[in-house]
């Protein structure tokens, strides 16, 4: 007779709920390791991607996309999945210094990014 075992539990870990459209960009040399879900800014100079810091004045600075999987750009340029619309659970959200949750929903929310409290 079979014998059912506990081996654990599954905890999904879901950045994107439900739809979501996705692109291809080039994260910035010296952009260091990038953990899944960093909120990024796009350089007006080079149209490269780095971690989006409220006081940057490249460009950067203005959320535009979050980061599919972590990355190490630490020292050359690296092509990575972002993600440029859809639903987002904002815990999973990496933010850059002097940004909040809210200060990125109000951009996002011009890109078609939702940030969403998952129930339950």
């Amino acid at each position: 007779m079979a014998k059912f075992e506990n081996e654990g539990a599954y905890v999904p870990s879901m950045l994107m709920l439900g739809h979501h459209r996705a692109r291809k960009v080039t994260i910035k040399s010296g952009a260091g390791v990038l953990g899944r879900g960093t909120v990024l800014g796009q350089v007006t100079a080079d149209k490269k991607y780095l971690k989006s810091i409220l006081a940057a004045n490249d460009g950067s600075q203005v959320p535009d996309a979050i980061l599919s999987e972590q990355v190490d750009a630490s020292s050359a340029d690296v092509e990575a999945i972002v993600y440029i619309a859809g639903e987002v659970d904002q815990e999973k959200l990496i933010l850059g210094a002097g940004h909040t949750l809210g200060s990125v929903d109000a951009v996002f929310r011009t890109k078609s990014i939702w940030l969403v409290k998952p129930m339950g």
